[in-house]
């Protein structure tokens, strides 16, 4: 962040109480059983703002030719394909959306792939060029016809698929308020399922695709089983949002959502604010309910993936894969990134066998593919990729503690007799404190964590945790991602918000139930059971495995979404390589927002004063780990 932005930013949190609306905007959601909640709206973009790159309103039907392109640099289309441009959608209550359709040319009788998000047609608020080197994946990967985060439609109407991009609800010209996930979200992506299996050209089967906020809509669509979805396939997305985005072990964490939600663009309508409701509404209710999604209610054939790395999507991911009921169901493992992985050929080639057999019948041998394939990360070595596994977590898994020890800095096997406190001032410029452990042979952990840790806040009431479970090497240097992060599992704590459920809670998986406080009375000191997400490491002999227990921070969501400029043709909508046509740029504002006004900040943290970890003796703190024995 520049010095200029970080003082306005400095003086929005403290003028932001006097420039918040005087009468908030609301409107009335439903969850599936009928309650209805209010919940606040706020203002979107508009569809001619330059950061969200809108590129026009036309009801058209075109050809796009065979080697032509949408944009420099990207894949020629490999085949022609028939584009009808917005076309109209009217939804169960008369709201009327609007949606792209790529489909073969002449060719009836053919299955679609849904693609569901409010982040544009194609070209729109966030794209891979506003990704540092695209995520890895090159302009010339796909064709640009993709929505952000979609499947390419060059690619699936080349093997006979139609491809269907909405706006939904709210976004861009489609009419009505933009809303996040939950039931009413879904009843609309319903009404488009069964409104594209209705269409001439649809063999009546429709599948979905797509990563993140693509996947977190499947997740919730396929739960009201909508007649003809015959087949998802959710690449990386959250299933709960209270309790693995924006609340994360009870603490209010609206950075990410805030950054989203300002990109977002609407005609007719506003934005639901979800933001808001992450400060506002700190505790479990309707809302957050209506935001987990029914994932036993998923029944249809299912190919997930998932990683380890993911600070948003990873326990949603796996969490789908075991909780959903569709006996055909599929779960691989990788080890790069969501946007390279959903992009990579053999992937996209995988895929297509997924939906081939599901979507068009054709008998490939899709079901004897391994129902897990699993990767495991080796920092520094050589990453285990497409181990076959029956289920996850592993069955073989043993379980094992490690205890810390305060009076040197280590983790061990056994618990050590004398009690010692470890302590920091949270408030300083490094308020941590770190364990190791010392690899005696070759030992791989893959599967859930969690952190059973004693602690007290001498000086308050509460306390804020940030846990992180590493490898370093031999020297005790650790390992970075191509991005520069740390390799890691992460855990985050409320102390006040530790209550149990008891109902849900396993050894292994701590489950909260985000609806009581329980503040810290002076001197005492309370257990703690952290859930730190699933990860696979490998470690050689003499590796560490370090654990970090830290004072939470709130970090910067600084992905400069809009900053790109876009070239496309005004008219046609693609060309002919190295023709001289009339082109028109969009993007370059990554600070654009609707209303700065309705910004939403981070709240301050729980955390003040000393942070005291007590190990040893009657203080059985200790890290929970999954060891994976060789088969």
């Amino acid at each position: 962040m520049s010095r200029k932005n970080m003082i306005g930013a400095v003086l929005f949190a403290i003028l932001a109480p006097q420039l918040l609306p005087a009468q908030q905007q609301q409107m009335t959601l439903h969850n599936v059983s009928g309650e209805a909640f209010d919940v606040p709206l706020r203002k979107a973009l508009p569809v001619d703002a330059p950061r969200v790159r809108y590129p026009g309103f036309k009801q058209e039907t075109l050809i796009l030719k065979a080697g032509t392109i949408r944009r420099e640099g990207a894949m020629p289309l490999p085949c022609d394909i028939l584009l009808e441009r917005d076309v109209p959608i009217k939804l169960r209550d008369g709201v009327t959306i609007y949606t792209d359709v790529f489909r073969p040319v002449n060719e009836e009788n053919c299955p679609a792939i849904l693609a569901w998000s409010p982040y544009g047609k194609e070209i729109g608020g966030q794209m891979l060029d506003d990704v540092p080197m695209r995520s890895g994946v090159a302009i010339s990967a796909t064709s640009g016809l993709e929505k952000f985060e979609g499947p390419d439609p060059a690619y699936w109407v080349a093997h006979g698929y139609a491809v269907v991009n909405p706006d939904k609800r709210g976004a861009y010209m489609s009419e009505g308020n933009l809303l996040y996930w939950g039931h009413e979200d879904a009843l609309d992506g319903c009404d488009v399922i069964e409104w594209i299996a209705s269409q001439k050209w649809c063999n009546g089967k429709v599948g979905m695709s797509g990563n993140s906020w693509l996947t977190v809509s499947q997740w919730f669509i396929a739960a009201e089983q909508p007649k003809h979805l015959a087949a998802i396939a959710p690449w990386e997305g959250f299933c709960d949002h209270f309790r693995e985005s924006s609340h994360r072990g009870g603490i209010p964490m609206p950075e990410f959502p805030e950054m989203i939600a300002e990109t977002f663009s609407s005609a007719h309508g506003m934005l639901e604010d979800q933001p808001r409701m992450i400060v506002e509404q700190p505790f479990m209710c309707s809302y957050w309910e209506d935001k987990a999604a029914r994932l036993e209610n998923i029944t249809v054939p299912a190919y997930v993936v998932a990683s380890y790395t993911n600070s948003v999507h990873t326990h949603g991911t796996f969490a789908g894969y075991r909780r959903i009921s569709s006996e055909k169901k599929w779960l691989r493992v990788h080890d790069t990134n969501e946007w390279y992985d959903y992009y990579s050929p053999e992937n996209v080639e995988d895929l297509r066998r997924f939906f081939d057999y599901y979507l068009k019948n054709i008998d490939n041998g899709w079901e004897q593919t391994p129902k897990v394939r699993l990767s495991v990360l080796n920092p520094g070595g050589k990453n285990i990729v497409n181990r076959v596994e029956n289920e996850f977590p592993l069955a073989r898994t043993k379980y094992t503690k490690l205890y810390l020890s305060a009076a040197d800095s280590s983790l061990s096997t056994s618990l050590p007799q004398k009690e010692t406190i470890s302590s920091y001032q949270s408030e300083s410029r490094q308020p941590k404190v770190t364990y190791r452990f010392r690899m005696t042979k070759p030992t791989e952990i893959t599967g859930y964590m969690k952190l059973h840790l004693w602690v007290s806040a001498p000086d308050h009431d509460d306390m804020d945790l940030a846990i992180k479970v590493e490898k370093l090497s031999k020297d005790g240097k650790p390992f970075f991602d191509p991005t520069g992060a740390t390799i890691a599992a992460t855990g985050y704590m409320r102390a006040s918000m530790r209550q149990l459920d008891t109902l849900r809670t396993t050894e292994a998986e701590p489950y909260y139930t985000y609806t009581t406080e329980q503040k810290l009375k002076p001197g005492e000191i309370v257990p703690l059971e952290i859930e730190i997400w699933p990860m696979g490491l490998m470690f050689d002999k003499d590796e560490i495995l370090q654990l970090t227990v830290e004072a939470y921070r709130p970090a910067a969501a600084a992905i400069p979404f809009g900053s790109a400029r876009i070239s496309i043709p005004n008219e046609g909508y693609t060309y002919q390589p190295g023709n001289n046509v009339d082109l028109v740029t969009l993007g370059g504002n990554e600070n654009q927002c609707a209303d700065p006004k309705e910004v939403v900040t981070s709240p301050a943290t729980h955390n003040a004063g000393k942070h005291c970890i007590y190990t040893g003796g009657r203080y059985d703190s200790y890290l929970y780990l999954p060891v994976i024995p060789e088969k």
